[in-house]
């Protein structure tokens, strides 16, 4: 009897050695301007994984980045250097990351991406420490572009932000959509006045518009768009249609399809939970940034349950078996360390007095990224 509690209590210890040691979260995000629903929703993902779980192991530093680079890397170095982060997360906007991550990951540190996920990090500039949580950016756009193929669009206008994710996104709407560009524009990085861009929809004869605008810029084009009397229909990716974005919007959004790679209408145990808990927490509807930041916490905390981080090849080999209940279901990581996923169509529509999302469609089935063959790693 005396040996078998001695077994029990064995491996129980082997079982929970994983977190036998503190673990520290470095969380760099947006939490004050334009952009700050995105940092918000996603920090607070993935806080609910953590209190769900009840591990008191793991310590979580959030600090606010402005959507500023230099702020961003100060913040990170003051991590790494004067908090001793074991892990790295947060950043919203690719420029950040792109500031961010080279230079956490060749110290050594893990980064675990809630959003941004720029094509640079995807292939020759991959790293066997650096896992995007969220997708690769190219992908939901690709799922625009197949729609608007699928759905006979013939003369597309596009648009989307000069800056890293912008030229990714309209990079992943062209290798899926083969009609004609009626315009091609980029927008500057945080612009709220899109008078002369309408005016270029308005005179370009397209019979669609495709545009990636997230946070306050998308806010600010949907308003104006809706103003302008323009009736060109728009696409996009679910950033530009989120549960934020749509209420500030309103009624204008009705009926207009969008691409995502969750919906809270994903039929799964998972996902069911998730919605539920993050509105009692928050007393809102979840938005895809708030399922990024939910599913890369419980991604971590799954490999803590297996490595300790300060065994940085078992725990990155925990990390890529990829073992845990992912709200959008099927789950897992290509070789360059990105998801392969269902990319769906959703459609505005109103519950009640609240616009949200529903799926129509899938537009892309175990959709990896285009840059998998380029990573050597």
């Amino acid at each position: 009897m005396i040996t078998s509690t001695l077994a029990a209590v064995a491996m129980l210890a082997a079982t929970t050695a994983a977190y036998a040691e503190p673990v520290k979260v470095g969380m760099i995000t947006t939490l004050s301007g334009g952009g700050a629903s995105l940092g918000i929703d996603a920090r607070d993902g993935f806080m609910l994984a953590i209190k769900n779980s009840g591990n008191s192991d793991v310590e979580v530093i959030i600090e606010d980045d402005q959507r500023k680079p230099d702020v961003a890397v100060q913040l990170a170095d003051k991590m790494i250097q004067s908090d001793k982060v074991d892990i790295l997360t947060g950043i919203i906007w690719s420029n950040l990351a792109m500031a961010v991550v080279p230079a956490a990951v060749a110290q050594g540190k893990f980064y675990l991406s809630v959003n941004a996920a720029p094509s640079q990090l995807a292939g020759p500039g991959c790293n066997a420490r650096y896992f995007s949580v969220s997708y690769q950016n190219d992908n939901l756009h690709e799922a625009a572009g197949a729609y608007a193929k699928e759905a006979g669009y013939k003369n597309m206008f596009i648009l989307a932000p000069n800056y890293p994710a912008g030229k990714d996104s309209l990079s992943g709407f062209k290798r899926y959509y083969d009609g004609e560009l009626a315009g091609e524009i980029y927008t500057q990085l945080g612009q709220t006045d899109y008078a002369a861009e309408i005016a270029q929809i308005r005179a370009s004869g397209a019979d669609g518009v495709f545009f990636f605008l997230p946070g306050g810029m998308g806010i600010a084009f949907m308003k104006q768009y809706a103003q302008s009397g323009v009736e060109t229909p728009l696409i996009g990716p679910a950033f530009s249609f989120d549960q934020g974005i749509l209420q500030a919007v309103g009624d204008a959004a009705l009926g207009v399809k969008n691409t995502a790679n969750w919906s809270k209408d994903i039929d799964n145990e998972a996902n069911k939970a998730f919605v539920e808990s993050y509105q009692a927490e928050y007393g809102r509807l979840p938005s895809v940034y708030s399922s990024y930041g939910y599913d890369t916490a419980n991604l971590m905390l799954s490999a803590l349950d297996k490595a300790s981080v300060s065994d940085a090849d078992a725990f990155q080999k925990a990390l890529e078996e990829a073992d845990f209940d992912s709200v959008r279901g099927k789950f897992s990581f290509a070789a360059n360390h990105h998801p392969i996923q269902d990319i769906y169509v959703r459609e505005v529509v109103k519950e009640g007095d609240i616009l949200t999302n529903k799926i129509v469609a899938t537009a892309m089935t175990d959709r990896d990224n285009a840059y998998v063959g380029d990573c050597k790693m």
